[in-house]
């Protein structure tokens, strides 16, 4: 009995790092989406706060922050913040940035 919780344990962890790295790749996603948009270049992105919140709307859900870097002349280099929700991107914050 001791074995099937022992390795219900390890599926929990794995799915939990599955996931999270699914989270990572749609805020990249989103993240170098947004730079192309506002024509800025992409430079890095990392995982910044993770919080398992609860909404009506939502469920239970992971409200994850990542910052990313960008440069808008290629010489200075700025932070931004994505937030999701799960999958679904919730705000992008930058902050004013020099451009070329």
């Amino acid at each position: 009995m001791g074995n099937i919780y022992l390795l219900l344990i390890i599926a929990l962890i794995l799915w939990y790092f599955v996931h999270m790295r699914k989270i990572a790749e749609s805020a990249r996603k989103f993240a170098i989406q947004h730079c192309q948009k506002e024509q800025l270049q992409f430079i890095a992105i990392a995982r910044s706060s993770n919080r398992l919140k609860f909404s009506k709307r939502l469920g239970l859900y992971f409200e994850t922050a990542f910052t990313f870097e960008f440069s808008g002349d290629g010489q200075s280099e700025y932070q931004g913040t994505v937030t999701l929700a799960g999958y679904r991107l919730i705000n992008i914050d930058m902050p004013a940035y020099r451009i070329n």
